[in-house]
C-alpha cells in the first residue's frame, strides 16, 4: 500500500535489552546493519506490524517484550533516485514509518533469526543506544535519529551526543500513532 504521496507506511523497532543496549541486526547477505523494520499491510495497525514484523526478524514473540513507547505521527524519508522502480505503479519514493520502543523481557535465548525461510539478518548485537547512527545508511539516517531522540528518554538513554544536533531533522504528521 502506498499512499497519495509514494510514502509506503513501514514500522520500525528500536529493540532494547534490560541495560538499554539496542538491538543491531546484520542484514542477511549484506554488509549493512538495521532496526527491524518493515511493512504495514492493508489490513493491519501499527501495533499488530510490529509483533509481526518481530516475529520475522527475530522469532521474537509479544511476550518476549515489552512496548515502552511509539513516535507520533509519521516520520518520512525519501528514497534516493537510483533505488526508486519506475516501472511499478503506484510508484514508491519513500517510506513513512512510525516507531516503536520495546523492552526485551525474555532471555536471549528466545532470538531466533531463522523464523522464517528467508531471514531478514543473519547476525546481530547489542550496541549502546547512539553508537549506531553513524552506521545508518544515510537516506534513512535523520529518520533513525529522529526516532531514537524522541524515545531516548524512555529508553534511559539520555541525550544525543552533541554532534547528532547538526544532523538534519525529518517533518512528522500529527496523526495518532496507532492510525493507518
Amino acid at each position: 500500500m502506498i499512499d497519495r504521496d509514494g510514502f509506503r507506511p513501514n514500522v520500525g523497532i528500536i529493540l532494547i535489552n534490560k541495560t538499554g543496549d539496542v538491538f543491531w541486526g546484520k542484514r542477511a547477505g549484506h554488509r549493512s546493519w538495521q532496526f527491524p523494520q518493515g511493512g504495514i499491510n492493508d489490513d493491519e495497525r501499527p501495533l499488530a506490524a510490529v509483533y509481526r514484523e518481530l516475529e520475522e526478524e527475530t522469532g521474537l514473540k509479544p511476550t518476549d517484550v515489552d512496548v515502552v513507547g511509539w513516535t507520533c505521527g509519521w516520520l518520512r524519508y525519501r528514497l534516493p533516485r537510483n533505488m526508486i522502480r519506475r516501472h511499478l505503479y503506484p510508484i514508491c519514493i519513500g517510506q513513512k514509518q512510525k516507531w516503536f520502543l520495546l523492552r526485551l523481557r525474555s532471555p536471549e535465548s528466545a532470538f531466533d533469526l531463522n523464523a522464517t525461510e528467508k531471514p531478514e539478518f543473519d547476525g546481530w548485537e547489542w550496541r549502546p543506544y547512539w553508537s549506531i547512527l553513524p552506521e545508518v545508511i544515510y537516506f534513512k539516517r535523520s529518520v533513525y535519529q529522529e526516532a531514537m531522540a524522541y524515545l531516548a528518554a524512555k529508553a534511559g538513554a539520555g541525550d544525543p551526543p552533541p554532534s547528532l544536533l547538526e544532523w538534519q531533522t525529518v517533518t512528522t504528521d500529527k496523526e495518532s500513532p496507532h492510525a493507518r
